[in-house]
């Protein structure tokens, strides 16, 4: 793997609390898996990032080696790789994730602004 990628993806990765490597954006996610993984971290008030490596197979293929996860999308959280809503749903049931974005982040969740309509 060129060493240019490596460290493209360690800086992608060391620049962003939680990093979400997928098919698609935050704006336009290209397949469902993604758009879950967006839905599921929007729920957490966390800010995230998503970067979207459809259509370029060598970061992917780097990223799959990296990681020994074939699939995306491919979540990091302060800088450590966790998988997919697969692993992190039932984390997030324990609590064990709300402890982990806290660690990441130092602060608990702003709450969602609930709009109300009348």
């Amino acid at each position: 793997m060129s060493d240019i990628l490596q460290a493209e993806v360690d800086r992608e990765i060391a620049e962003h609390a939680i990093l979400i490597y997928g098919k698609g954006t935050k704006t336009m996610p290209r397949c469902g898996f993604t758009l879950e993984t967006i839905e599921f971290f929007d729920r957490f008030g966390y800010p995230f990032e998503v970067i979207d490596v459809l259509e370029n197979m060598p970061k992917r293929e780097h990223l799959a080696q990296r990681t020994n996860w074939p699939t995306l999308p491919k979540v990091f959280i302060n800088g450590t790789f966790y998988g997919d809503t697969d692993v992190l749903g039932p984390m997030a049931e324990s609590g064990e994730l709300a402890k982990i974005l806290e660690q990441a982040f130092g602060t608990p969740p702003k709450p969602k602004e609930t709009i109300h309509l009348r």
